[in-house]
């Protein structure tokens, strides 16, 4: 046979911006081997896949997840893939998996990304067996990976590696001359086995789990600003990318975040990537400084500054009181402080501190995500089946209540089983729009692989897709299908220095079919599938099976038809570890202001 795969008559999109055109893609050893307007003889296909009336385009690349443990006990990653993603990043917001003890690094992910620790904390004992980056993606190598993993290297991993967890998360300890040394050493030995970059963190509200130093900031946080100017110079150097995370309370270190950016023609710009241009509701002003920061970042400075922007409603759910959101403030830090339930309750239910949470909630002034508004705050399930449907505020109302102290009563009765739903951010439309067609905002933020009860947001590509659609069908478009689907691929792929991103020949065949039928805005709806491997917790899910109708990775069929081919993610192995590379100029196709040259787009 001529041809491994034969794609027929979808219309192809090759992930550069460049117009879109129906076209036969023949796959040949897991690369494209051919792109032909004409029909090419399907006979000489050892298998077709007939995509007429459907969009071809290369896998989405999610820049933003926490598979770091998942992948090790399931690697082929179904919940990313079904939805079209063929290749993830991994390491973000300063934590990776790679240099600390197996202890360590259960308490560096467990209670910031909202994971069972105890199902985190067996992976590791079973499954680790590295101390290096080198031998980390060697372990890798032996996985049934389904889609392609790029990493990160944390900041906090490294620095705890170094310091120990206790000393680094201490303010009372800062790190010795020789301790620096050995954390810039460990960063470039990283770098030296291909990853992308490093990512850092400097927001308050991520805190360790654990009995040992629980509750206490990650390491990250606790680094000088002259630490982390010369992980920027380093990273200057090695042309890789800085990934970021301001303190969202103070929000002042977004100016380091641009600044270390700009290459001001003296120097070499730095790509940074940092969180998130978001419209919050708790700030409804704030989508206002994405555009001027980047502006003057990549213009004024002649950096590679980006922000990173999820594009569908940031919608989340909380058990109880057990939500991220809650480490906004004091009263809620203490309540997640403490995990047995008992001990939370008589907390809950103590005067003195409904006192300090109401004060909290109701401070005006202070900064904030989440809008502290139980008038937004839905109940989903409750054992009280007559309150399901209903707001907080509105049952607070009905029982002669404050807000506060009717969420805590139900909190206290209900445990976990009282679940409620709000949103934080993305909810006007036309914000929306103008952010995502933003200079300098990219894709990103879909924290696949953490959060799982709180948020499901594997499908962030098909979430786009789905808008463009149907403000096409509308005939009040806002953005050009090609440009999408580059921001979903290539912007983001030659951002990072990743081989991903294109489906032209030579090109690895990382492939989704998408069917425009599926596109039906029933793209935010959510369900609850078992996760056994995380001690049979049930997270929240997408299922967009019409809408994703094939993803091919390395060439191979990975799924099509709502269901993954036989021994995928067990015995068939798909994706690899990709290395960071130099990205060649981008194709003449390219979206000119989508930030393939971020220097340029602002």
């Amino acid at each position: 046979m001529a041809y491994d795969l034969l794609i027929q008559r979808g219309l192809y999109l090759d992930g550069t911006g460049a117009e879109g055109y129906v076209a036969d893609v023949a796959i040949r050893d897991g690369r494209v081997a051919e792109v032909s307007r004409e029909p090419l003889d399907a006979s000489l296909a050892q298998r077709v896949v007939d995509a007429t009336g459907r969009w071809v385009m290369p896998g989405f690349v999610d820049a933003h997840t926490h598979y770091d443990v998942e992948l090790l006990v399931a690697p082929g990653l179904n919940e990313s893939v079904r939805h079209g993603v063929t290749t993830a990043l991994i390491g973000n917001c300063s934590i990776s998996a790679v240099y600390s003890g197996a202890v360590d690094v259960a308490d560096l992910f467990s209670r910031v990304e909202a994971l069972p620790r105890e199902a985190v904390l067996r992976t590791l004992h079973t499954m680790k067996t590295w101390d290096s980056p080198e031998d980390w993606a060697s372990a890798l190598e032996t996985l049934p990976l389904g889609p392609n993993i790029a990493s990160f290297i944390g900041h906090s991993d490294v620095r705890a590696s170094v310091m120990g967890l206790g000393r680094a998360t201490d303010p009372k300890h800062k790190p010795t001359r020789s301790e620096r040394r050995r954390i810039l050493e460990l960063i470039d030995q990283a770098l030296d086995a291909g990853f992308i970059g490093v990512s850092t963190m400097t927001n308050p509200w991520d805190k360790l789990d654990g009995d040992r130093y629980r509750s206490r900031t990650l390491p990250s946080t606790h680094a000088s600003w002259s630490e982390f100017r010369a992980i920027s110079r380093l990273l200057r150097r090695r042309e890789r990318t800085l990934q970021g995370v301001p303190n969202l309370n103070t929000k002042v270190d977004v100016a380091f975040y641009a600044t270390t950016s700009m290459g001001l023609g003296v120097r070499k710009p730095l790509r940074v990537s940092l969180l998130s241009a978001a419209d919050t509701r708790a700030e409804p002003w704030v989508n206002r400084i994405f555009r001027p920061i980047a502006f003057l970042a990549n213009t004024i400075g002649k950096g590679r500054f980006v922000w990173q922007h999820l594009p569908t409603t940031f919608q989340v759910w909380a058990d109880g009181i057990d939500l991220v959101v809650f480490e906004e403030f004091g009263s809620g830090r203490e309540a997640l402080h403490l995990r047995e339930e008992m001990g939370r309750n008589d907390l809950l239910k103590d005067e003195a501190y409904r006192r300090w949470f109401r004060e909290d909630f109701e401070k005006k002034f202070s900064p904030r995500v989440w809008h502290r508004d139980f008038d937004d705050a839905v109940i989903t399930e409750c054992p009280e089946e007559s309150l399901v449907g209903r707001s907080v505020a509105k049952v607070a109302k009905e029982r002669g209540l404050h807000p506060v102290d009717c969420f805590l009563d139900l909190v206290v009765e209900h445990g976990t089983a009282f679940r409620w739903t709000t949103v934080i951010a993305n909810h006007r439309e036309k914000v929306a729009n103008r952010l995502i067609n933003t200079p300098g905002v990219t894709v990103g933020f879909s924290d696949a692989g953490a959060h799982l009860r709180n948020m499901a947001f594997y499908n962030f590509g098909v979430c786009l897709l789905d808008r463009v659609h149907q403000a096409a069908e509308r005939s009040k478009p806002f953005m050009p299908l090609e440009k999408a689907v580059y921001k979903l691929t290539g912007e983001l792929a030659d951002f990072h220095q990743v081989d991903a991103g294109r489906i032209r020949p030579g090109d690895r065949a990382d492939i989704t079919i998408i069917d425009p039928a599926g596109l039906n805005g029933a793209v935010n709806d959510y369900a609850e599938a078992e996760f056994a491997e995380m001690n049979g917790i049930r997270r929240m899910v997408n299922r967009n099976d019409d809408a994703v109708a094939a993803t091919i990775i390395s060439g191979r069929v990975a799924w099509e038809g709502g269901e993954f081919a036989p021994g995928y993610g067990e015995t068939l192995r798909t994706g690899q570890f990709l290395k960071a590379r130099e990205v060649a100029p981008p194709a003449s196709g390219v979206v000119a202001d989508a930030g393939a040259s971020v220097a340029q787009t602002a």
